[in-house]
């Protein structure tokens, strides 16, 4: 009888979505007299949502076996499928390769049309996004579709439509990539899908696709509903780490910065409770890049450790961290070994803004310039997105170090409206520091101030420590403080022209192009308000310049 009423509970716990109740009356059910193969496979979904996938594996084996003993050798393909992709989340690949295999015999036995058949498309089309397969992953995503479709399952349907979307975003379709995520996610909020497991996955998967393509306005949708959808189950385990670090990296982006280390703590606490997860490494690392805006690097440093021992690249975080404790070598080190070992341009677009930072730093302004281009082209490349934003702002950077201020205000006020669209107060806050800083060096100080003043405003509300020390150190060389005017690298190119260089060897001298020197000396000019370069060589030397 006892038996009987856990089996019961363990049922009702289930439709209920309450996993952890769930997993323990039917694990005591089980305890007290074998499961059959129908309460297995629930008994296995309560183990993977409660976060205990070894368990959820060995108990799909048994029901794979149930299956074969009742002479039920779909099913138990179905139940080896299932085996090999909790095997694949343990990492175990080789072991799930052979439980793909046994489903595919088994189901080349019977030789009729079923929907297992498409489920077994689904590690292929993993294995092909992983592998950089893109066009094979897609059409072997389209025929998963097909296949789900043709039996009316809406699970299978949903993900391959998802993996069909992600294909085509990784070979830079990003259009038409959102608008087959946006189709399977309109089955996944709605829920349809039958399978919680599914429902998981493609929430994550679609998260992390809007950011890898720096959709902010689309996944911070995204991550509502999967917040929803996590709260609505209190017990459950799977999935609710990937949800907070999502949460965070939301807060962060709108400026709530100390909820946004919460949302990250906890989403640490989570992965704690099971086994190895690929997404672990991502709570920590969000944790170190917050604590790093507030400017407080001791907890940030020890939050990029923890990530590296999680697994995970603590970059670019890291090497911006080295560079705002005065490390710029570490710092230069750091972001180009992160580049050199990787080729993926989307992977690239994630590392290559710190890098024209850190060799704007250090001065190196070629380097900088080439890092800004090839974002520049990834941009126009995966269109759309905050990525364009960022692109601009690292071309204006470079823009004005190069001493063209007015190129850089192009670029900026084409970054400008996409931040304030995402509401997103620490990038505007950035930006108006630039255009600042543009203003100034076409002697508009008085524009410069007002931007100034706002960045300012932006930053003290956020506590971004660092950067309002920064803007006190760019504000304090003010006009007043310089009356010539000049950028550092217009006084360099002054100082040049002073000994009788040439525009050409000037351009030597600063590793630049000679256009950029005669933007320089045409800057000097009109700022010094003399009308020639021995004129600009008499003021140097009577303001004791050289």
């Amino acid at each position: 009888m006892a038996t009987v009423d856990e089996l019961d509970r363990g049922r009702e716990a289930y439709r209920r979505r309450a996993w952890s109740q769930a997993y323990t009356s039917l694990r005591l059910a089980d305890e007290a007299a074998p499961l059959a193969a129908d309460d297995l496979e629930l008994l296995a979904t309560a183990s993977y949502l409660t976060a205990r996938l070894e368990d959820g594996v060995q108990t799909l084996e048994r029901a794979h076996h149930l299956r074969l003993d009742a002479g039920e050798p779909v099913r138990a393909a179905w139940c080896a499928i299932w085996t090999g992709f909790g095997l694949v989340q343990l990492a175990e690949l080789a072991q799930a390769g052979g439980w793909f295999g046994r489903a595919r015999r088994l189901l080349d036995r019977e030789q009729h049309e079923c929907v297992e058949r498409g489920y077994l498309l689904v590690p292929a089309v993993q294995q092909q996004l992983g592998s950089g397969q893109f066009e094979a992953a897609h059409d072997t995503a389209r025929a998963a579709v097909e296949a789900g479709e043709r039996f009316g399952d809406v699970d299978l349907t949903a993900f391959a439509l998802h993996a069909q979307g992600r294909a085509l975003v990784k070979q830079g379709k990003v259009p038409d990539g959102l608008t087959l995520l946006d189709e399977a996610m309109v089955a996944v909020v709605a829920g349809e899908l039958s399978s919680p497991v599914f429902t998981g996955l493609i929430y994550c998967s679609v998260i992390d696709a809007c950011r890898e393509v720096y959709e902010w306005r689309r996944g911070r949708e995204w991550t509502g509903a999967l917040a929803q959808w996590c709260d609505a189950q209190p017990e459950l385990v799977r999935f609710t780490g990937q949800c907070l670090v999502h949460r965070s990296e939301v807060l962060q982006l709108t400026g709530a910065w100390p909820e946004a280390i919460e949302e990250a703590r906890r989403a640490g606490e989570r992965f704690a409770q099971g086994p190895p997860h690929p997404a672990a490494p991502g709570a920590f690392y969000q944790q170190g890049e917050v604590h790093r805006l507030l400017g407080d690097f001791g907890a940030a440093e020890d939050a990029y450790r923890t990530a590296s021992r999680y697994g995970g690249e603590p970059y670019p975080g890291l090497a911006l961290l080295w560079l705002a404790q005065g490390r710029p070598d570490a710092a230069v080190a750091a972001i180009s070994r992160s580049l050199d070992a990787i080729t993926d341009p989307l992977e690239r677009a994630q590392l290559l803004p710190a890098h024209v930072e850190i060799m704007l730093a250090t001065g190196d302004l070629v380097a900088a310039r080439t890092a800004g281009a090839e974002l520049v082209g990834i941009a126009e490349g995966f269109q759309g997105g905050a990525l364009v934003a960022i692109a601009a702002h690292a071309q204006a950077a470079v823009d004005l170090a190069d001493g063209d201020a007015r190129a850089a205000l192009i670029a900026l006020r084409r970054a400008l409206p996409v931040w304030q669209q995402v509401e997103a107060p620490y990038e505007i806050a950035r930006l108006r520091v630039l255009v600042g800083l543009a203003c100034r060096a076409l002697g508009d100080d008085d524009g410069a101030g007002w931007e100034f003043e706002a960045a300012r405003a932006g930053f003290e509300q956020l506590g971004a420590a660092p950067d309002l020390a920064r803007l006190d150190s760019l504000t304090s060389c003010a006009p007043a403080d310089r009356p010539h005017g000049l950028t550092p690298q217009e006084l360099r190119v002054l100082r040049l022209v002073s000994t009788g260089g040439t525009n050409k060897a000037i351009a030597a001298e600063l590793v630049v192009s000679e256009r950029t020197v005669d933007r320089h000396v045409s800057n000097i000019l009109t700022k010094l308000g003399v009308p020639s370069r021995a004129a600009a060589t008499a003021y140097a030397y009577s303001h004791h310049l050289v």
